[in-house]
């Protein structure tokens, strides 16, 4: 009869959750597009094409400065941007985030693609696959043991080595750029005297006029005249696309000067325009005359191979929460969207992409109304690739470091460290274990041991919960209040029993364990609770466990019967101790 019942409740169970998973609801939700398309209007094309015209000025200059920081050729990062993008509008759930190619990434990818740029297409299939899982199977929890310390000291190691990077196509100085912050550093000091000068003029003067360009808003107060007002709106967008500006600027001078057969500047060269050779994503690749299987491959990645997807995941969820205000951001759909589009990014010769903090902070200033917006910017980078590519040759090298560096900026930071010395110094020393082990060994074994690091601190948070107590004094009789919150697991079972004697021995005869606040305990607290109490008690000392949840209250009794004597309830503790007086 049991059986037959426990049978009907896993069927019940079975049914309830196949209904839940094939309901139109459901699949709504797994397809955002089918939610905000039926609903859309003349006005929202508009918007959203305003929104994705700037986004686009600006994906091109940063698509291909970030696939030179990764080694790839220039048009890998355009192909990044219009690909996933047109995926993301499908299963995207955030309409503000913009999908495509982030410097972090191409930080992370450098080193593979220095054997060969085949590591790039299959890192955006196994990264794709890897995310997609991740969300098929809803383990989106798991980033939240990722803490923000760890996220920005990981962040501002990463904008600190890029930026590093970027010195030498800024100041075109020979050598190797490294894969670490210290590597670049080193290598710049190294190979000083190689400095161009042409190169450093048009580079610093490129930072120069982004910086003025950003600061440089027009403000609007409601006493602002309507024409003042539009003409602040019209030079908004200018603002929005300096780096499109900047570039175009920089590669005018650049073709005018080659027409006097003068080239002072190293410029980006040919980019093979047009559109990507379609297909599976390579399982195997030659490096150095040697053929390399797909296991091969695999163990060129390594552990370590799993942090792009996870920083790619990373990035989109918290630009995502950044964006979406006080509405909920659905993490599963982030990582299946996001998944989807570097699956798709593999097929299109294309390198991880993910939500891009910049594109997205201008897609939300320019007032995108839906993920259409992604459809315009990556139409407007086809457009650019396909049919505007010769132009991209005189793009001088200096202006895209110049970019880059200055979108590196607004990724440090730095401010956070002032709040967590002033509030939390083992979070602080988080934060400086994983900025200073990834700009100084790499950024994978930064956040590996930031994440560890993290890890030891809540495990030494949860093995030495704090016991406030305080000692009062009711008629005549001294006693010890200790407070118990939270929910106590074994690893403090120890910490436990030692504090609760300490402070009954040396406070009163009379202890008050206080557990209004106490939600759970494991059954180790619980038996050396136990166990304190009743050698306490050896020696005179009388205990009082007060507002005990009935939960908590059975487990005790369970484990030492006739324990249900201990056990006092009210608002006020002092009747109870009042009572032990009277009794005595």
């Amino acid at each position: 009869m049991i059986e037959v019942i426990g049978t009907t409740v896993r069927t019940n169970r079975l049914r309830r959750t196949a209904s839940k998973l094939c309901s139109v609801e459901s699949w709504k939700r797994r397809f955002p597009i089918t939610i905000w398309l039926p609903k859309y209007s003349f006005e929202y094309l508009i918007r959203d094409a305003i929104a994705g015209i700037t986004v686009g000025l600006t994906s091109i200059p940063q698509g291909i400065a970030y696939a030179m920081v990764a080694g790839l050729p220039p048009q890998v990062g355009l192909y990044s941007s219009i690909f996933p993008g047109l995926v993301y509008m499908i299963f995207g759930s955030c309409k503000d985030v913009t999908v495509g190619p982030t410097a972090i990434l191409a930080a992370l990818l450098a080193k593979y693609v220095a054997k060969s740029a085949d590591f790039a297409y299959l890192a955006s299939f196994l990264s794709g696959c890897f995310i997609l899982l991740l969300g098929v199977l809803q383990l989106g929890f798991l980033l939240d043991f990722i803490s923000k310390p760890v996220i920005s000291g990981f962040t501002t190691a990463a904008a600190m080595q890029i930026s590093a990077s970027q010195l030498k196509p800024l100041f075109r100085i020979q050598g190797s750029s490294g894969n670490t912050f210290i590597g670049a550093i080193i290598n710049f000091f190294k190979n000083i005297k190689t400095v161009q000068l042409w190169d450093t003029l048009l580079g610093v003067c490129s930072i120069g006029a982004l910086l003025l360009l950003k600061r440089a808003t027009i403000p609007v107060s409601p006493s602002t005249s309507e024409r003042a007002a539009r003409w602040a709106g019209a030079w908004l967008n200018v603002v929005r696309a300096r780096n499109a500006l900047v570039v175009f600027a920089a590669a005018i001078l650049a073709f005018a000067l080659q027409l006097y057969d003068i080239t002072p500047f190293a410029l980006t060269g040919t980019i093979h325009g047009g559109l990507p050779h379609f297909g599976v994503p390579p399982f195997h690749t030659v490096v150095n005359n040697q053929t390399l299987n797909f296991h091969e491959m695999l163990s060129v990645f390594g552990v370590e191979g799993f942090v792009m997807p996870l920083v790619a995941i990373l990035e989109s969820i918290a630009i995502a929460k950044a964006f979406a205000g006080s509405a909920a951001v659905d993490g599963t759909q982030e990582m299946l969207a996001i998944g989807a589009c570097n699956v798709l990014a593999s097929l299109c010769q294309a390198m991880p992409a993910t939500g891009s903090f910049t594109r997205t902070a201008i897609n939300h200033a320019s007032g995108v109304v839906t993920p259409a917006g992604c459809f315009f910017k990556a139409m407007l980078v086809l457009l650019a690739v396909t049919l505007m590519s010769d132009a991209f040759y005189f793009i001088p090298r200096a202006t895209l470091a110049a970019i880059i560096i200055v979108a590196m900026f607004s990724l440090m930071e730095l401010q956070i460290i002032r709040t967590m010395w002033r509030n939390s110094k083992t979070e602080l020393v988080v934060y400086g274990c994983t900025l200073w082990l990834g700009a100084l060994v790499g950024l994978e074994y930064g956040i590996v041991c930031g994440a560890a690091a993290d890890v030891t601190r809540a495990l030494a948070r949860a093995a030495r919960p704090p016991l406030p107590h305080h000692t009062l004094k009711v008629g005549n009789q001294d006693c010890v209040s200790i407070t118990i919150t939270g929910a106590l697991s074994y690893s403090s079972s120890q910490h436990i029993q030692e504090r609760v004697r300490r402070y009954a021995t040396t406070n009163g005869t009379v202890v008050v364990i206080d557990a209004r606040l106490l939600h759970a305990m494991d059954l180790g607290v619980a038996a050396n609770l136990i166990a304190v109490i009743l050698d306490l008690e050896k020696e005179g000392y009388t205990f009082l466990l007060w507002n005990f949840k009935e939960t908590l209250k059975k487990l005790l009794e369970d484990l030492h019967c006739g324990f249900d004597s201990h056990f006092v309830d009210g608002p006020s503790i002092d009747r109870h101790i009042l009572g032990l007086q009277f009794s005595r």
